[in-house]
């Protein structure tokens, strides 16, 4: 009896699961999840409350980086969103983001439940160092990776328009169409559809479809 696919997930069901301080605190290793990372100021937090159109579920701050956690949210017994903290965050010790990028590094290095990557750039100021060493890492890892250009609002439809066409073309640099890029803004709920339709694809096993059946006259 052919297996069935894992359907897509309901993204205003996630509720909070369990949060990692450390990657050896991250839940079994199992199932599908999606990671979000970005600046501390990329409004990462308030693309997943957009995401699940639930307000509070990512907490929001005025003091960016300010939660240093690994935070898991399910959406179903085999599907996670997980919100990494925020990098480059001010006001805290070097020592303390060396920590940090090394649990995230060994993250998405290690972690085989990981299915892609959502790295989120503030569209008025993308690419930055950190940004691009997310992207290494999880090319590296031969992991997919999305980038959404948030707070698109704040740019005329024209600009918007450049920026997007600008980081496609430096996405275009990485192998094999590793990098995707969209549009996104929180506020207006604009790009959700194009970002579930990634998601659904990474937290589904579409190789467990049941084949079709060949053609007899082929």
């Amino acid at each position: 009896m052919p297996l069935m696919a894992t359907p897509a997930p309901d993204y205003r069901r996630a509720a909070f699961s369990t949060s990692a301080a450390r990657f050896n605190q991250c839940p079994p290793d199992e199932g599908w999840e999606v990671a979000f990372a970005g600046r501390s100021n990329a409004g990462k937090s308030s693309a997943i409350n957009s995401l699940t159109g639930q307000a509070s579920l990512a907490r929001t701050s005025r003091t960016p980086g300010r939660t240093q956690l690994i935070n898991f949210f399910e959406l179903s017994a085999s599907q996670r969103l997980v919100d990494l903290p925020g990098y480059g965050y001010a006001k805290v010790p070097l020592a303390v983001k060396a920590k940090w990028m090394r649990e995230l590094e060994r993250y998405l290095q290690a972690r085989q439940s990981l299915r892609g990557l959502v790295l989120l750039m503030d569209i008025r100021h993308p690419f930055r160092d950190f940004d691009r060493q997310m992207l290494e890492w999880g090319t590296m890892a031969g992991m997919p990776v999305h980038i959404l250009l948030t707070k698109a609002d704040k740019l005329g439809r024209g600009a918007a328009k450049s920026a997007l066409l600008a980081a496609r073309q430096e996405a275009a640099a990485y192998p094999d169409d590793m990098v995707s890029v969209q549009l996104f803004s929180a506020l207006k709920h604009e790009g959700r559809k194009e970002l579930t339709a990634v998601l659904d694809a990474w937290l589904t096993d579409e190789s467990v479809l049941e084949p079709e059946t060949p053609d007899p006259e082929e």
